[in-house]
């Protein structure tokens, strides 16, 4: 039977009772257990087909459409056009589909966004802008669009200063273009009288003529400081806006039933309009939103869609069973080696510790990111690619720790009885230095396992790791990166990557707390 020795329990108690890292630890092997779930929680093919009387269960093994159909196709049936057609259904026959349908790889078509899709309604003002032609005495010659500013009034021979108070300098300015005098753009505010709104004039830009002008024409844009923009968000058959309901409330009730006719003819097409709010013309345009790669999150994909159509949240499971797999194979792989390897080197120590430091020395001395983008152009990107060439770097420096505990362990006096007793090297070595040199591996195995997963992400992120289109964080992240606009596509990658690798470290810190025999001493 297995024994635990009293300190290894001490040890344990110590872990349980640091909650932040117990229950990190807890958390972690949640993710991981639900991670290698992800089949049976996120798939395209259904968990359990029952078809005339027999049972089959797609998710774990390949069925022919011929199984299905009768088709004689040995291609993979269309689950989901299998269940929907009659035949399936009159032959008593159902599906069980997993939480949620849809596989890591499956691209989304837009018409299954159909009915996400939300209604865009503006309103915008009608812009109250007029020309007017002067002559040199100043009076109006022409007016074009006069009802919007001054309504019915008789403006032609009349000045314009009888409808808006002018300042001196937009004389000046008429002065120098009747007096064939270049002149730059000019902008004014001006004030109107009476129920005449205010008005900002404008004059374009004026070059040398051979000929003094007869007429000059001006720009006049009313200031209405009353007219304001709209623009609400609907969700089809809706009623009332997802945004601003209090102000479209507000409006009378035959401009809201204006916009909301259009509102559902938007499915139609581009609705397009005049209106008034409290006499005032406005013009309202109505658009139902397009589907584009990256898609918001939506019913059905809680976490969005990124830039080829797949659900986030489903990758996102998927890429987290990958990087936790990875990490720990990883870890446990480059530690095996460089505690075999450091064992080694400090207990027998001499020529072949000297000889084993300076080859290490130099095998450290390679460039990583080379030999990663080499091999990858050779073999091809993969998993175990991946963990191959990492392992080839990752155990140095455990062999440096383990290298450090022989050489302090082999001078004991329990090392120098086994040895006087005529013990083997291998067995002193495996079953008596090394349960007492585990301390660096158990304390290191939570740091280890934190930068092996960021380390896989950030290759991801260059597109030097895993092949696509395998789910994966870093590419993901490399995807937010061009399209910084799709914020899903920054905060739940991002967010799922903080999160494991902060409870790794208070694992970490956890187990580094509990094997540190200096936290159950102080001084007096």
């Amino acid at each position: 039977m297995f024994h635990l020795n009293p300190i290894t329990i001490r040890r344990l108690k110590r872990f349980r009772g640091h909650k932040r890292a117990f229950w990190s630890l807890v958390c972690l092997l949640v993710l991981y257990g639900v991670s290698l779930c992800s089949e049976l929680l996120c798939n395209s093919v259904p968990l359990v087909v029952r078809h005339k009387g027999n049972f089959y269960f797609p998710v774990f093994r390949f069925y022919p459409d011929n199984e299905f159909t009768g088709s004689g196709l040995n291609t993979r049936p269309d689950y989901r056009k299998l269940q929907k057609s009659s035949a399936f259904a009159e032959g008593g026959s159902w599906m069980l589909w997993p939480l949620i349908a849809t596989g890591p790889n499956d691209i989304l078509s837009p018409d299954e966004l159909s009915d996400s899709l939300r209604i865009t309604c503006r309103l915008e003002p009608v812009p109250m802008v007029c020309g007017v032609s002067l002559d040199h005495d100043g009076a109006i010659t022409r007016f074009q669009g006069a009802e919007n500013l001054i309504g019915e009034t008789e403006w032609k021979g009349r000045k314009l200063e009888v409808f808006w108070e002018l300042p001196s300098a937009l004389a000046e300015q008429l002065k120098l273009r009747f007096g064939n005098e270049g002149a730059q753009a000019f902008s004014v505010e001006c004030k109107g009288r009476g129920e005449i709104p205010a008005a900002t004039i404008s004059l374009l830009a004026y070059s040398k003529r051979p000929r003094a002008p007869r007429e000059v024409r001006l720009t006049i844009r009313a200031v209405d400081s009353n007219a304001k923009s709209y623009s609400w968000l609907f969700e089809q058959e809706s009623t009332a806006p997802l945004n601003k309901s209090e102000e479209f409330a507000a409006l009378e009730a035959t401009v809201r039933e204006q916009l909301l006719t259009a509102v559902r003819n938007a499915s139609n097409g581009p609705q397009n309009g005049n209106l008034a709010i409290a006499a005032r013309p406005y013009t309202y345009s109505v658009e139902r939103e397009s589907v584009r790669f990256p898609f918001r999150p939506v019913r059905r994909h809680w976490f969005g869609l990124d830039n080829a159509g797949r659900d986030i949240l489903v990758r996102l499971l998927y890429a987290l069973r990958t990087s936790l797999s990875f990490g720990l194979i990883l870890v446990v792989c480059s530690m095996t080696v460089g505690s075999l390897l450091g064992l080694t080197q400090g207990y027998l120590g001499g020529w072949i510790d000297l000889g084993g430091q300076r080859l290490i020395e130099i095998w450290s001395a390679l460039p990583f990111l080379y030999i990663v983008i080499l091999m990858g152009s050779i073999y091809g990107p993969g998993f175990w690619l991946m963990i191959f060439c990492y392992a080839l770097f990752n155990w140095i420096g455990i062999s440096y720790y383990m290298r450090a505990e022989m050489l302090r362990l082999r001078k004991l006096a329990f090392v120098e009885a086994a040895r006087c007793l005529g013990l083997p090297a291998w067995r002193i070595v495996l079953k008596h230095v090394l349960p007492n040199a585990l301390v660096p591996i158990i304390t290191f195995f939570p740091f280890s396992l934190v930068g092996a997963i960021g380390s896989l992400a950030a290759l991801d992120y260059l597109g030097f790791g895993l092949p696509p289109p395998t789910a994966s964080i870093g590419q993901l992240l490399q995807q937010a990166q061009s399209q910084r606009w799709a914020w899903w596509l920054i905060l739940y990658p991002s967010a799922t990557l903080f999160l494991v690798m902060l409870l790794g470290v208070f694992v970490g810190e956890g187990i580094r707390d509990a094997f540190d025999p200096r936290t159950q001493g102080r001084m007096e």
